[in-house]
């Protein structure tokens, strides 16, 4: 509850406040408005039948209503129409054709009113003529002379005439009066635009309102120079342009331009000339009050020279060469300020050789105007380092600056350009965004740059979030990697763009990290054994029965010796009694060393020595092992029985057949061999059946070498 001093002093501050917010002038009655002008209007046919009255009011603090008084001089009867509007209109059915009246305007607010003073007039004599029109412009090389129409041709009456004139730079008129309808400025200055106006007013009829500004030169040739230069879009270094210059002011002109004359002037020496007039450019010339443009490409062309005439001459060409090759500029030389009104460009290029520069040249592109639209230029002297643009520029809508110098013999290079908006909003969302790549920890995310005409404001830098989590600077790229995620966990993730003016929508997208196998290099291993062991049971399976073979692979059933018969699995013991030990079993022995087969050559002559010399020979021709000495006969006994005797039971126990039962049972055939090895041609040695059921010959062997 509030106390009487905080009260107190609530009141006082409301009473300052009140006294600070008061009118500056007290409040009172409105201050008497001005005399009202009335007067009938005519245009060039005829007159109105009623009478317009208008007067100015002055500055009120409150509102005021304003009310027109009239009434005949000799009735004391009157009228009135009242409103907040500064005119009003007496009808004709309120006065006569000739009829004297008073009339008075009258203020009127909440504290009073007063009224202005009376105005007293004939209903004959207030008929107001239109501005006249000039008809006729005589230029010789000493004198304008002019002739306009007085506009009281329908009052029948005839009249007299004001003229006044200046020139473009003056502000003070000079005035001749009582002139019927023409006038000769004498001594005019050449290519000086001066400024004339007229009124006329007729007999027994006020004087007309001034004529529109007409502007009036001394018509000569042409002088100076026109300002020319390219649009090429957005891309400032293209060679694919379109011409364009800003018409000659009218002192400049000196005249009515008649047209343009273009040259282009292309790399294999020829020229192409058009002339275009301004009366029928048929297409190829769009002009508005400021500038042209050349509506056909310069591609392949080197340089343009430009010039306008009129019906005494034409200007000097101006050249313009069109090769821009690019310089590689500091953007921190650069400065860009822009508002809604203005545009600045300022630059600090120390590192640029100033002996040939002639200007510096500084423009501005809306993105997406066509050519010659939302353009400009301006050409600054090499020794300053600023342009300003004036101008009404959109919001949110990008501006392209680019910056060249213009060099008496290097011609145009570019410099520098760089985008700028008057006014910055949030940008749109990015067009496309997608997962480039997935593993275990880590993805690869890549996305579409939002488009020029969509940023609304520079980019600063894009933003990647994790599940409305994590939020990650991604700078100005378009692709961003993020790292440690978990593997098979699935993730929401986003990007969006972020100008000076915060960020845009997000796009979103989906994915699931890949499976983690922490075991994976054991599984591989023990993939590859069971591959091995595979391999090695179908090895086995094959020194079985016929019927067996068809469980392992072609190569390993096809006149391969029992593993179990070799002296290397001599000390092998068998631990599990599976099918599957045979490829199993560990081998304690080192590898032997194997040396090349000694093939010894026989004479051509049959022999026909018994089968111990048989024996002999197989002896001589076995293989070498370890440093190449050959082993002992009894030593090979003794391993083969062992071996053997250990087959043997494996064989019976597994049914199958080691060698040597194989040769036991096959003695028949064995015979057969030996017959036919005695009755064979002299130039193969007889083999016992080991050897040529499994060993290769001796032909086999020099061929292979």
């Amino acid at each position: 509850m509030a106390t009487l001093k905080t009260r107190w002093l609530l009141s006082m501050f409301l009473v300052n406040l009140r006294n600070c917010f008061a009118p500056a002038v007290s409040a009172g009655p409105p201050v008497p408005p001005s005399p009202p002008e009335c007067y009938i209007p005519c245009d060039e046919k005829n007159c109105l039948v009623d009478i317009y009255c208008t007067w100015d009011k002055r500055q009120e603090p409150q509102v005021t209503t304003y009310s027109l008084h009239w009434k005949p001089v000799n009735n004391k009867e009157g009228h009135v129409i009242s409103g907040t509007n500064l005119n009003a209109l007496i009808p004709r059915e309120h006065f006569s054709s000739v009829d004297e009246l008073r009339v008075w305007v009258q203020a009127k607010n909440q504290y009073g009113s007063v009224q202005s003073e009376e105005v007293v007039f004939n209903t004959a004599d207030i008929n107001k003529p239109p501005p006249p029109n000039i008809t006729l412009i005589n230029q010789e090389s000493s004198s304008l002379e002019i002739h306009w129409s007085p506009g009281c041709d329908q009052l029948h009456t005839s009249g007299y005439c004001d003229v006044r004139h200046r020139t473009e730079e003056d502000q003070d008129w000079f005035e001749e009066d009582r002139l019927h309808n023409q006038y000769v400025f004498d001594s005019p200055q050449p290519c000086t635009v001066y400024e004339f106006q007229i009124r006329c007013e007729c007999d027994r009829s006020l004087k007309s309102n001034w004529s529109p500004i007409q502007n009036i030169s001394l018509e000569t040739a042409p002088v100076g120079e026109l300002d020319v230069w390219r649009d090429c879009g957005m891309s400032p270094a293209s060679f694919d342009c379109v011409l364009i210059w800003k018409t000659l002011p009218t002192a400049q002109a000196c005249g009515r331009i008649l047209g343009y004359i273009v040259t282009q002037f292309y790399p294999n020496g020829t020229t192409l000339l058009v002339n275009v007039s301004t009366a029928e450019p048929k297409g190829q010339l769009v002009c508005d009050e400021t500038r042209c443009h050349w509506n056909s490409s310069l591609k392949d062309a080197t340089s343009v020279n430009v010039s306008a005439y009129n019906a005494h001459g034409a200007t000097v060409p101006s050249n313009l060469a069109l090769a821009i090759p690019g310089i590689n500029t500091n953007k921190q030389a650069v400065h860009l300020k822009m508002n809604k009104e203005n545009l600045t460009v300022s630059w600090d290029l120390p590192s640029i050789s100033l002996k040939d520069l002639k200007e510096y040249v500084v423009e501005y592109k809306q993105a997406g105007c066509s050519p010659g639209q939302g353009f400009d230029w301006v050409k600054v002297n090499k020794s300053q380092r600023t342009a300003i643009f004036k101008g009404q520029f959109k919001e949110y809508i990008p501006y392209q600056m680019s910056l060249f110098t213009v060099s008496d013999r290097k011609g145009v290079h570019h410099l520098f350009s760089d985008i700028g908006y008057s006014l910055e909003g949030t940008p749109s969302k990015v067009p496309s965004f997608e997962v480039l790549s997935i593993a275990a920890t880590d993805v690869t995310l890549i996305w579409e740059p939002v488009p020029l005409y969509e940023q609304h404001g520079v980019i600063l830098y894009y933003q990647v979030g994790v599940d409305s989590e994590k939020v990650y600077n991604a700078g100005t790229n378009r692709t961003y990697k993020l790292l440690g995620l978990s593997p098979g966990q699935e993730y929401e993730v986003w990007v969006r763009a972020v100008t000076s003016a915060g960020a845009g929508e997000n796009a979103t997208a989906r994915f699931t990290t890949v499976e983690s196998f922490v075991y994976l290099p054991v599984v591989l291993a023990l993939g590859c054994l069971f591959g091995i062991c595979i391999v090695l049971v179908s090895f086995c399976a094959c020194r079985g029965e016929n019927k067996a073979c068809l469980l392992g692979p072609p190569c390993y059933c096809n006149k391969v010796p029992d593993p179990r018969n070799s002296y290397i699995f001599r000390d092998m013991k068998h631990q599990i009694n599976d099918p599957m030990t045979c490829s199993c079993i560990a081998i304690h022995e080192q590898h032997p060393k194997i040396s090349l087969l000694e093939v010894l050559e026989t004479s051509p002559v049959a022999s026909t020595s018994s089968l111990e010399e048989t024996s002999e020979t197989e002896r001589l021709t076995r293989p070498l092992v370890g440093d190449g000495s050959s082993q002992m006969d009894c030593e090979d006994d003794q391993r083969e029985k062992a071996v053997i005797e250990e087959c043997h039971r494996t064989d019976h126990k597994y049914g199958r057949e080691a060698y040597s039962k194989m040769v036991d049972s096959d003695e028949e055939r064995d015979k057969e061999e030996k017959e036919d090895c005695w009755s064979s041609s002299d130039d193969e040695p007889c083999r016992s059946g080991y050897e040529k059921h499994f060993m290769p010959t001796v032909l086999e062997i020099l061929e292979v070498s």
